[in-house]
C-alpha cells in the first residue's frame, strides 16, 4: 500500500487547514514498515528446524529408515554415525526453507505477534519524532503522526508543550478516523481525516496568534 500524489496533495491541504487555527504544528511521516522482523523469522525457522530431532525422538525407526535408504546394500540397521549426519542435514534442510519461506513479506507479518508489531511501530514513531520533530518548534508544539503501513498502525507522538497540557487519550478520535479507512485501503484519506482531528485538539489548547511561524514541513514524508 503507498500513497498517490493525490493522497499527497490531500493530506498537504489538510496539514495547512489544520495550522491555519493553531500555532501548533502537524508532521506527518508515512513508512513502508517499522521493522525487518529478521528476529521474528529466525526465531520460527529455529522452531521448525526442531521438527526433524522431534520426529527422530518419537520415531526413531523414521531415522534409521532414512539412513537405511541412502544405502541398500545394508543389512542391519546403519551405523550410528550416518543417521546422526543425516539428522543433521534434515535440521539444516529445515531450517533453511524455514528463512526463505518464513522471510516471506506478507508471511513474515502474519507470524509476528500484534503486541511486538505495536512495540516496534511505537519505537520508530519516538525515534522519528526525536530526530525530526521534537524541539524543532520555538514553543514546543509539534505533533508527529506516524503511520507504518505495513503494520496497519499509528502512533501520535506530542512535543513538551503539547504533552503538558493534552491527554494522551484526547488523540483517540483522530487514532479512529485514521485506522478505519486505512484498513480500507484508503490512507490518504485515513490521514487527513486524523490531522483535522489533530488540529482541533491544538486550536483549543494553542489557538492561533499570527507569530508562530512555520517550522515543519506541511507534507507527508515517505521512508
Amino acid at each position: 500500500m503507498r500513497l498517490s500524489a493525490e493522497d499527497h496533495a490531500r493530506v498537504t491541504a489538510a496539514i495547512q487547514a489544520a495550522e491555519a487555527t493553531t500555532d501548533g504544528e502537524v508532521a506527518v511521516i508515512a513508512s513502508a514498515s517499522s521493522d525487518s522482523y529478521h528476529d521474528v523469522v529466525l526465531h520460527w525457522s529455529l522452531l521448525l528446524a526442531l521438527l526433524p530431532l522431534a520426529l527422530a525422538a518419537a520415531w526413531p525407526e523414521l531415522l534409521l529408515r532414512g539412513a537405511a535408504a541412502l544405502d541398500p546394500n545394508w543389512s542391519e540397521a546403519p551405523p550410528l554415525r550416518l543417521a546422526l549426519t543425516v539428522l543433521l542435514a534434515a535440521v539444516a534442510l529445515a531450517f533453511l526453507a524455514g528463512r526463505w519461506l518464513f522471510g516471506l513479506a506478507p508471511l513474515r507479518h502474519i507470524l509476528t505477534p500484534s503486541a511486538t508489531q505495536a512495540r516496534r511501530v511505537r519505537r520508530r514513531a519516538v525515534a522519528l519524532f526525536r530526530a525530526g520533530t521534537e524541539a524543532r518548534t520555538a514553543t514546543r508544539t509539534g505533533v508527529l503522526l506516524y503511520l507504518s503501513l505495513a503494520e496497519r498502525r499509528a502512533e501520535i507522538v506530542a512535543d513538551s508543550a503539547i504533552h503538558a497540557r493534552v491527554d494522551a487519550s484526547r488523540w483517540g478520535d483522530a487514532m479512529a478516523a485514521l485506522i478505519g479507512p486505512v484498513q480500507d485501503g484508503r490512507p490518504g484519506d485515513g490521514i487527513a481525516a486524523a490531522v483535522a482531528r489533530i488540529g482541533a485538539v491544538l486550536a483549543e489548547h494553542f489557538p492561533w496568534t499570527g507569530t508562530d511561524p512555520n517550522e515543519l514541513a506541511d507534507k507527508v514524508i515517505e521512508l
